[in-house]
């Protein structure tokens, strides 16, 4: 009897947002992450890896890169994709999230989110990596 988003419902960081953001803090900053965790949230929800995974968010690096928007040249924020499956979270693998599904987060927080340009997906296990990029 209880809802499925109460049941599936992932950890969350105690600091909030600002540890999924590497370098400085700001209100542009945030938003941009909050659209692109959004996005990332709707896509794997509709995904039949939802309920495997442990973890999934995006993280905001202080990396621009170089891209093309129509005709024009763009200089955006690279947004990364974590996701992960484990069963306690001492130890976790990378989730195996389907090439299309890949595609249409890419595809959807590039076109989407204002101030991301780029889309690269964490394969990192813990160890040696954490969960958390902060």
């Amino acid at each position: 009897g209880i809802p499925d988003e109460i049941v599936w419902r992932q950890p969350f960081p105690g600091p909030g947002l600002a540890v999924r953001i590497i370098g400085e803090v700001t209100e542009n900053r945030l938003e941009i992450l909050r659209d692109m965790d959004y996005i990332i949230y709707q896509e794997l929800r509709n995904s039949p890896i939802f309920k495997k995974l442990w973890q999934s968010f995006g993280v905001l690096v202080p990396v621009r890169s170089v891209g093309i928007m129509g005709d024009e040249r763009t200089y955006k924020y690279v947004g990364v994709l974590r996701a992960v499956m484990s069963e306690d979270g001492m130890t976790a693998d990378w989730a195996k999230i389907s090439y299309e599904t890949l595609d249409v987060i890419a595809r959807r927080v590039v076109n989407e989110v204002a101030g991301i340009g780029r889309m690269v997906f964490d394969i990192t296990s813990k160890p040696p990596a954490t969960i958390e990029w902060e």
